[in-house]
């Protein structure tokens, strides 16, 4: 590669990124949304909602919040820069006409960031699967751990610290998709040794770094994931964790541009992706 050719990917490189955090807040509204089925519910949600909320009177952007699913319609979705789904755990959808819904949302060109247990969402959905890169398959107990950033320079990713200590859960993943690019990821060899036999099996041919935190244009969207923020005082007293979460939004709502329903395609929630 010529040393042009260097310098002009640098520039471009520096152009993505300065327009990932180029944001507009007038023009950004959040939906955070809640809805857990059957099984465990994480008592971080409340924390959470008002987290996004404090962020949002900070930089001048509109949040709504729901646990409802029938707001999932095309009328409503339209006004929303990005859905958070903060937490939400197993089916979070009544109807195939709501899950269609919100795929169509994403194919028009829709946000969405993903936090801790929203790898456990939506488990026998495929294409949801894929959006999100994955899905739960086990951790073990809560516990300090270190974390390793990956991509320093990625938006979301900015000032936190290269090396992050954090007491959380440490989230596997099974049916992992091969196209979340990983900015973050915990490492494995800090971890405990109380069960060394169940990390190696689920932690598979990683074997040092795991993924913790992706971003995904995928499917018309743009998607940014964290599998951190099970402790529900995270939320509310943890800086460098709600600055994660903030910068996370940010870059999504840097990618957004216009939700526009005439390129979504799906007829159903399985319609094959194109």
């Amino acid at each position: 590669m010529t040393r042009f050719a260097v310098v002009l990917l640098i520039s471009l490189l520096s152009v993505v990124r300065l327009q990932a955090q180029d944001v507009n807040w007038k023009k950004v509204k959040v939906l955070v949304y809640t809805k857990n089925g059957k099984g465990y519910v994480h008592d971080n949600i409340p924390n959470a909602i008002q987290c996004v909320q404090k962020l949002g009177q900070q930089y001048g952007f509109k949040v709504d919040a729901s646990e409802d699913p029938s707001i999932f319609t095309e009328d409503n979705l339209k006004q929303y820069t990005m859905l958070v789904f903060a937490s939400t755990n197993n089916d979070v959808f009544d109807t195939d006409a709501q899950r269609l819904a919100f795929r169509r949302y994403i194919e028009a060109g829709g946000g969405f960031v993903g936090v801790h247990s929203v790898m456990g969402t939506e488990r026998n959905w495929a294409w949801f699967k894929r959006m999100i890169g994955g899905t739960f398959a086990w951790h073990p107990k809560f516990q300090k751990f270190k974390i390793e950033i990956i991509d320093t320079k990625h938006a979301s990713m900015e000032g936190l610290p290269k090396v992050w200590e954090k007491e959380d859960e440490f989230y596997f993943t099974k049916n992992m998709s091969p196209g979340p690019t990983v900015i973050m990821a915990n490492d494995l060899t800090s971890l405990n040794q109380d069960e060394p036999e169940k990390v190696k099996m689920f932690g598979g041919s990683y074997t040092e770094l795991y993924p913790s935190a992706w971003y995904y244009n995928f499917d018309g969207g743009y998607t940014w994931c964290t599998t951190l923020g099970h402790a529900k005082t995270d939320y509310l007293n943890d800086q460098t964790f709600i600055k994660h979460i903030f910068q996370g939004i940010r870059y999504v709502a840097g990618q957004v541009k216009k939700i526009d329903f005439s390129k979504a395609y799906a007829d159903s929630r399985d319609t094959p992706i194109r």
